[in-house]
């Protein structure tokens, strides 16, 4: 089938799973969570093939060892992709909710009712985990969506859809083709031209990619090109805590867009030299005078810098860095919300890790990305960045000339 074909299909699904009642798309998600995990094994077994052709790849240089990473399914993923289905299947439902009731006159009410987007367009690199993901928050907020995988992970990708819509066939009322999945650089080309059928394109993966399809599109588009996340550790900070919410932020997760790959350090901090011999024993190399400070690592390889005040930490993050996430470690309130305020960041943190940028940590139950974009949806994207608005007016036979020539009067009375 061709991909405007797959693009239609999609749109017409849209139509269909807008008004889909939410104990509906609640059984689809639960039926879901339960087939992948009565065939973890098999999905284990196809992410195992994936991997051997990747290791292939990291050794000609075709990818990197943190792609390599992202790509790998073990326990720890399988359960928090489940965890999180569920997860989204217990959240409330976040279509027709009333965002706004407003009676403009006497039996002339205005509604502002959240709904779906329609068609997503997903292009992602590695972590098969994602299909899971996207598809659970597609379907709990109504959208229809088209998924592009990396070719590194076309095992995997593969068997998790099938997976999911062999669950979704059993599900009674739900339609078909909302959940598709395409393979080709020429399915991109045409899913980036498709701007009659697909409403956004969430991009998962590096600044190469990203660039190319903002590039590439007149649809709307979702995410954010780089990682660089810094962590400022202020004069009153406490070594002990700085040294755990570093080492943590930088090697929980390496690869991960949420690793801190800047250290800011101010002059009168006293226990600099102690923080820095601690980064090294945790297996971090820290570099202080690198080619580019807008650079990510993706590695356990930190760059630092020591700062003069709190003023020149926030123009180094917002001269540098990606408005990702950004973090302050310190005992001064003043300090911190000085820093929260200004740095222009999609999340900015006080004395945590900043690898909780993500939205089944932010109880999202999982997220289709992280945004750092200024409209729309920003920061870890769940159920309610897939989801617009439309305005609903009722009334009785009302006309706007009445109004226009002062017979009736607006009084414009809010209820919600």
């Amino acid at each position: 089938m061709d991909f405007v074909n797959i693009a239609k299909n999609a749109k017409e699904a849209s139509l269909k799973i807008a008004d889909l009642p939410e104990q509906v798309k609640n059984e689809a998600l639960l039926k879901i969570a339960d087939a992948i995990e009565a065939e973890k094994d098999e999905i284990f077994s196809a992410n195992s093939k994936d991997l051997a052709e990747a290791e292939k790849l990291v050794a000609l240089g075709e990818i990197t060892k943190s792609v390599f990473n992202r790509l790998k399914l073990d326990e720890n993923k399988m359960r928090d992709m489940i965890k999180g289905i569920r997860d989204i299947a217990a959240l409330p439902d976040p279509v027709n909710r009333k965002l706004l009731v407003r009676e403009l006159d006497e039996g002339l009410t205005l509604y502002k009712v959240s709904c779906p987007i329609g068609v997503l367009g997903i292009i992602f690199e590695a972590r098969p985990d994602v299909i899971a993901q996207i598809s659970s928050l597609a379907i709990k907020s109504a959208n229809a969506v088209i998924l592009k995988g990396g070719k590194e992970s076309i095992n995997t990708n593969k068997k998790i859809l099938r997976v999911i819509n062999s669950a979704l066939a059993l599900v009674k009322g739900f339609p078909e083709n909302v959940i598709q999945q395409v393979f080709t650089r020429e399915d991109v080309a045409e899913m980036l031209k498709c701007d009659k059928y697909i409403n956004l394109i969430i991009p998962r993966g590096g600044n190469k990619l990203v660039k190319f399809i903002k590039e590439n599109t007149k649809i709307p588009v979702l995410g954010h090109a780089d990682g660089i996340c810094h962590i400022f550790v202020d004069e009153s900070a406490d070594l002990k805590m700085a040294e755990k919410i570093i080492v943590d932020a930088k090697t929980q997760y390496p690869s991960a867009c949420n690793s801190v790959e800047t250290l800011l350090i101010h002059e009168k901090f006293p226990y600099r030299d102690e923080l820095l011999a601690s980064l090294q024993l945790s297996e971090i190399k820290l570099i202080d005078k690198p080619e580019s400070w807008a650079f990510e690592y993706g590695d356990k390889i930190l760059a630092f810098k020591t700062v003069k005040s709190i003023d020149e930490a926030i123009e180094h993050i917002n001269t540098y860095g990606s408005g990702h996430t950004d973090c302050i470690i310190t005992g001064s309130v003043e300090n911190a919300e000085k820093f929260m305020n200004k740095v222009d960041s999609a999340g900015v943190y006080r004395n945590v890790s900043t690898r909780f940028a993500d939205g089944f940590r932010y109880g999202f139950g999982a997220e289709v990305g992280i945004s750092t974009n200024k409209t729309h949806a920003r920061g870890p994207v769940g159920l309610d960045g897939l989801t617009i608005y439309k305005y609903k007016l009722i009334g009785n036979g009302q006309i706007v000339k009445d109004y226009a020539d002062g017979t009736k009067q607006f009084h414009h009375r809010d209820i919600i």
